[in-house]
C-alpha cells in the first residue's frame, strides 16, 4: 500500500518537474529571442544604419525585428510555475541543501526526529503560501488588474502558480507524515539524499 501512495506521489512530482523545466526551458528560448531582437532593433534603428541601409532597417522593423512585447510579463508568470513545479520534486527526493555539521554526531533516532520537525515546517509554509496564493489571486480578480502592457488579467499568473504550489504542498505534507511514521517506528521508509554541504 505504502509502495503504490508513494509512487503516485513521486510521479506527479516528477510529472511537475518535467513540465517545470519544459517551461523553464521556453522561457529562456523567449529571453534569448527577445535578447537578440532588443540588440537588432537598435541596431536598425541606430544612425549608421539608417544612413547606410535605411530601406533595410526600415523593412527588418516593419517585418517586426525587435524584442518580444511583454517578455517580462510572461517571464514573471512562467518562473512562479516552474518554481512550485519544481518544489515538489525537491521534497519527495530530500534534495533541498543540508549543513550537517551539529547534527552528524546526534543519534539516529534523534536525527529522524528532527527530519520530522523540517518536514513539517517545510509542509506548513507550503501549505501558507498556496492558501496565500489563492487570496491573492481573488483579491487581483475582485481588482480587475490587469498586466501593463498584454493587458492579461493579474489573477492568471496567481492561478497558474497555483496548480503546482496546491500540489506542492500535498508532497511536503505527504513527505512529514512519512518522516514522522519513520520516527515512529524508528526505520527508514524513503531514503534522505538530500544536498550535503
Amino acid at each position: 500500500m505504502f509502495a503504490t501512495i508513494h509512487r503516485i506521489f513521486y510521479g506527479i512530482a516528477w510529472l511537475m518537474a518535467v513540465i517545470g523545466g519544459l517551461v523553464l526551458t521556453i522561457l529562456v528560448l523567449m529571453l534569448c529571442v527577445s535578447i537578440i531582437g532588443r540588440e537588432a532593433s537598435d541596431l536598425l534603428h541606430s544612425a549608421w544604419m539608417q544612413s547606410t541601409m535605411p530601406g533595410l532597417a526600415r523593412q527588418l522593423l516593419d517585418a517586426g525585428v525587435g524584442p518580444i512585447f511583454g517578455d517580462y510579463e510572461l517571464l514573471v508568470g512562467g518562473l512562479a510555475f516552474a518554481v512550485f513545479c519544481f518544489l515538489g520534486w525537491c521534497q519527495i527526493t530530500a534534495g533541498h541543501a543540508t549543513v550537517d555539521v551539529f547534527t552528524s554526531g546526534l543519534s539516529d533516532r534523534t536525527r529522524r526526529w528532527m527530519q520530522v520537525l523540517i518536514e513539517a515546517l517545510f509542509a506548513a509554509a507550503l501549505v501558507l503560501i498556496a492558501i496565500q496564493l489563492y487570496d491573492g489571486m481573488n483579491t487581483l480578480a475582485r481588482r480587475r488588474s490587469t498586466t501593463f502592457l498584454l493587458q492579461y488579467p493579474l489573477w492568471w499568473n496567481y492561478a497558474l502558480a497555483l496548480v503546482p504550489a496546491i500540489a506542492t504542498a500535498a508532497i511536503a505534507v505527504y513527505m512529514a507524515l512519512v518522516r514522522l511514521a519513520e520516527a515512529v517506528t524508528n526505520r527508514t521508509l524513503i531514503a534522505t539524499a538530500g544536498a550535503d554541504h
